[in-house]
């Protein structure tokens, strides 16, 4: 039997029965088992972080460095254990795992520095003999809910800087995906943090998430997920006058015009669009392409596509691992079956792969002649399904890059100046990348979407403090 990992409520470990968690590259095999917070749980852990509230956000600033200083060196020296973990409980490749990890250490270790970097404002009045000061103050109790694509990196960029700036947490990680998250609250606690601080309620999102958004004492959420769940936060939280970050979907465009460099453009797209198996709000699933180049780049596209090698996540070959889940494998498989009945091309993949174990394995899938009205166009699949669109020249790449919902992340491959620097300032995205893939981000600058795929203050870097930090503005008189 496998060792039962519990929630952390009020800094005392708890719970009794545990569920699987199981390996999607090989799913005979169980990861973990792991605790389910009650609704009742749930409640003593928001109230534990509420009464360590005052004495936390009141600490020294040097306690706090050295905690998440601690935190970021364990997860260093631990990157190989935990990168493992993660690629056995989400389906990542094991460099992509590692790498993950190697990303929480670097956020943990800037928010330590931010610790020491607090700052505010000291200002005349327009009043004579008048100071006017503005400072930065924590929230108070935050509920973070967080998906399982990123099960270690994405909690990270949300508990350090809300540690970092004085706040309480309570955290629910998703539930395919709870074992990275263990992981890191364990390294937090035995890192010297307080009990109540931080406490984890693993669990179902209609039990725990939904107790946290009903909580008057949470101060605010910070969500990353589905939109259709994004929008149940909001409506939560409006509800009880709550601070709410959402993070949501993507339909993200890569535009390849005629003068690409044909090889920079074939492994742009192919990364942003299959590597970690497509399960990135910031992959790109709208290949848009001009006219001169189309024919010359699909080919290429197509055959690396299916060059790409699928299987066990843990296996040194493996480019591609598996899907996370059956559920989220049957929306791939279905989402292809709609493409072909819409008229798009299949040219490459679209199968189910046989490994040396049961998992979720599928062959990248590439549609061609796909038009931006079709549902594979508007839709997040969130899997290695990517369509490319024909256009006639960049003027109609970018309103049709623009023509979406969504606004996470853009991408262009061009030789042009000219037309590199008018794409990001034209795109309608959050972020814009030029000759790079749409999915790979920096951890010290900020990250979020426009339109349908984000609200509220962006993440990550120094604009974090955006969201888990409120302004007060304090006069004093002279004399």
């Amino acid at each position: 039997m496998a060792e039962l990992h519990k929630n952390l409520i009020d800094g005392e470990w708890v719970g009794t029965d545990g569920v699987e968690n199981i390996n999607p590259s090989n799913t005979a095999e169980v990861v973990g088992l792991y605790a389910r917070a009650t609704a009742e749980e749930t409640k003593q852990a928001i109230a534990a972080a509420k009464a360590a509230f005052p004495a936390w956000s009141r600490s020294g600033i040097l306690e706090r460095h050295a905690i998440l200083s601690k935190a970021s060196q364990e997860i260093i020296a631990r990157k190989a254990e935990l990168g493992e973990l993660l690629s056995r409980e989400e389906g990542k490749t094991l460099p992509e795992g590692i790498g993950e990890v190697t990303r929480a250490a670097q956020i943990f270790d800037f928010f330590a520095g931010e610790t020491l970097r607090l700052a505010g404002e000291v200002l005349p009045s327009v009043r004579p003999g008048v100071g006017v000061e503005i400072t930065r103050e924590p929230i108070g109790v935050i509920g973070i809910i967080t998906p399982w694509n990123f099960p270690i990196a994405i909690p990270t960029w949300k508990i350090a800087p809300a540690l970092a700036y004085g706040n309480t947490v309570v955290i629910k990680p998703a539930d395919l995906v709870p074992g990275s998250t263990w992981a890191i609250v364990d390294i937090l606690v035995r890192a010297g943090l307080p009990k109540g601080v931080l406490n984890l309620v693993m669990g179902k999102g209609s039990v725990v998430g939904q107790t946290i958004l009903e909580s008057k004492d949470v101060h605010a959420v910070s969500f990353t997920g589905s939109v259709g769940t994004g929008k149940r936060v909001a409506a939560a939280s409006i509800e009880v006058g709550r601070k709410f970050q959402l993070e949501m979907g993507g339909k993200n465009p890569t535009i390849v015009l005629d003068d690409a460099d044909l090889k920079v453009a074939v492994e742009s797209v192919a990364q942003s669009a299959f590597f970690s198996t497509g399960q990135r709000c910031t992959a790109s699933s709208r290949i848009i392409v001009t006219e001169g180049i189309h024919d010359k780049f699909v080919e290429a596209l197509a055959e690396r596509t299916r060059n790409l090698r699928v299987g066990d996540a843990l296996h040194k070959d493996t480019e591609i691992g598996p899907v996370v889940d059956p559920s989220q494998l049957k929306q791939d498989t279905d989402y292809i079956e709609i493409g072909k009945q819409e008229g798009a091309k299949l040219v490459a993949g679209g199968e189910r792969v046989k490994g040396g174990t049961e998992g979720y394995f599928l062959q990248p899938t590439l549609f061609t002649e796909a038009t931006n009205q079709m549902r594979i166009s508007r839709e997040e699949i969130f899997g290695p399904v990517a369509s490319v669109i024909r256009v006639k020249d960049y003027e109609e790449a970018l309103a049709t890059s623009n023509d979406t919902e969504f606004g996470l992340s853009a991408g262009i491959v061009t030789t042009s100046l000219k037309y590199a620097t008018h794409f990001k300032r034209n795109a309608e995205a959050g972020m814009v990348m030029v000759n790079v893939p749409t999915a790979g981000v920096d951890f010290h600058v900020p990250f979020g979407g426009r339109k349908g795929s984000s609200y509220g203050p962006r993440e990550q870097g120094k604009y974090a403090a955006e969201f888990f930090t409120v302004v007060k503005t304090a006069y004093t008189a002279a004399g």
